[in-house]
């Protein structure tokens, strides 16, 4: 299923800020690889919503606002691998920038919104 969730949401503390990027409602099964001492640690989720700018997601495992993940993302065409920063994460659910796209993979993101 997936639906455009639109540009603007309201935030925790009483205020609205525009979206960059409209997101679109995306549930696929996602893989995070992050390094933590003594190795790297594999997290695995679901998905929330996609953009071109980034993902949304439930994962289990803890992660840290700032850090850098690799994301293994489903998608229809093939499976992503993207690089992205933790932007936020709750108990709920995290956000992720993706860092680096190519403009192929910008591409596919975009085809999904029907943006393209």
């Amino acid at each position: 299923m997936q639906l455009e969730t639109g540009t603007t949401r309201p935030a925790a503390c009483g205020y609205e800020f525009q979206r960059r990027h409209p997101r679109v409602l995306l549930c696929v099964p996602v893989t995070l690889r992050h390094l933590m001492a003594g190795g790297v640690r594999i997290s695995r989720g679901i998905s929330l919503d996609i953009c071109e700018g980034g993902v949304g997601a439930l994962v289990r495992g803890t992660l840290q606002v700032g850090e850098t993940v690799s994301i293994d993302l489903p998608l229809p065409e093939r499976t992503i691998r993207a690089v992205a920063i933790v932007r936020h994460t709750s108990k709920v659910s995290s956000g992720f920038e993706f860092v680096g796209l190519s403009a192929e993979e910008r591409q596919q993101i975009l085809s999904i919104s029907g943006s393209s």
